[in-house]
């Protein structure tokens, strides 16, 4: 793992509250509400992205795709062959299925339900997400999230890194006999700290609220962040902004964040912020950078095989024209649109 000295980077995850509040805590509202429209990605993958389009970003974050929930026959799912990345981070949270991750450093796993990889490209690394041989042999049911973080200038060429952490050592706390579910993936709730490293301060919680249940999380106040409704329907923030699946809040100001699901039903959100980065973005498909020259050097790096390349990439990219074809042929193809 990538060593970090404390007494250089004393904000790292590890080492700070991330939900400080006053001893005077301030309701955050709803200052924007929009929704995420499906799309194709990747190798033709049907995404949700409540960040990353209409909304082009939240400072620090760049992008959250929503993938499913979709159930694939065997041969129809799809993942992202061989791409690159340089200047931020990934962090990829499976709800259901597995994924088969390899990368030019020599890299590989497979994620399955529950779990999360925070990949931080850093200097930059050539990456495939594809199913794993059991989901393209089976079937089954897929679903789960894709979130970019910016890195800081100083941070944007650091040597890449993983974190894949499996569901069993994600901490999940419960309350009031467990209408309230949280699992932090990032930063602290209910009194649980996260075990996942971050390099700037981050919360990442995926909060499950029975019908007609309410809860409140801390949020730092000099954090940005939005709230995702990946399932059900119900109120956010203090001003109880109608949402339903797809939907995305981006939090006003304050230090405490409500959420309450719907009389009849359940929700589910993602409730994200971090401290924002404050600098110029200059950004191209798979590179995040601050300059425009800077993204054409990565483009330049890329081409030259700088990054590196995995071996089987044709086999990756055969296989992913294959998952469509077969989807084309059923029909799902149009339909999943």
């Amino acid at each position: 793992l990538f060593i970090i000295l404390l007494a250089k980077f004393s904000w790292l995850s590890s080492g700070r509250n991330f939900n400080s509040s006053s001893t005077m805590a301030v309701q955050r509202g709803i200052k924007k509400l929009v929704t995420g429209h499906q799309q194709r990605e990747g190798g033709g993958l049907v995404v949700r992205r409540p960040i990353g389009g209409e909304i082009s970003h939240c400072d620090p974050f760049l992008l959250l795709d929503h993938f499913g929930p979709v159930d694939n026959k065997p041969g129809e799912a799809i993942g992202a062959p061989d791409h690159p990345h340089r200047g931020f981070e990934t962090v990829s949270y499976i709800i259901s299925g597995s994924s088969q991750h390899k990368d030019s450093a020599g890299n590989s796993g497979i994620l399955k339900d529950g779990w999360v990889q925070w990949m931080t490209a850093g200097s930059g690394v050539v990456h495939s997400e594809m199913p794993s041989d059991e989901m393209i042999k089976n079937g089954g049911r897929s679903e789960g999230f894709q979130l970019w973080v910016n890195l800081p200038a100083k941070d944007k060429m650091i040597p890449p890194r993983y974190q894949d952490t499996p569901a069993d050592k994600i901490p999940i706390v419960t309350k009031d006999n467990g209408k309230v579910w949280v699992k932090v993936i990032a930063g602290e709730s209910l009194g649980t700290k996260a075990v996942i490293e971050t390099r700037t301060p981050i919360l990442f919680l995926d909060i499950r609220l029975q019908p007609g249940v309410s809860f409140t999380q801390p949020v730092s106040a000099d954090f940005n962040g939005f709230a995702y409704v990946w399932k059900g329907s119900g109120f956010l923030g203090s001003d109880r902004v109608k949402s339903e699946l797809g939907q995305v809040g981006i939090l006003g100001d304050g230090s405490e964040f409500i959420l309450e699901a719907s009389p009849n039903d359940v929700l589910h959100v993602l409730l994200i912020a971090g401290i924002p980065i404050k600098e110029p973005i200059s950004r191209y498909g798979p590179f995040v950078m601050n300059t425009q020259e800077e993204i054409q050097q990565a483009f330049a790096d890329y081409r030259a095989g700088r990054l590196g390349a995995i071996e089987g990439s044709e086999d990756r990219y055969a296989a992913t024209e294959a998952a469509r074809q077969k989807q084309k042929e059923t029909g799902r193809w149009k339909n999943d649109l």
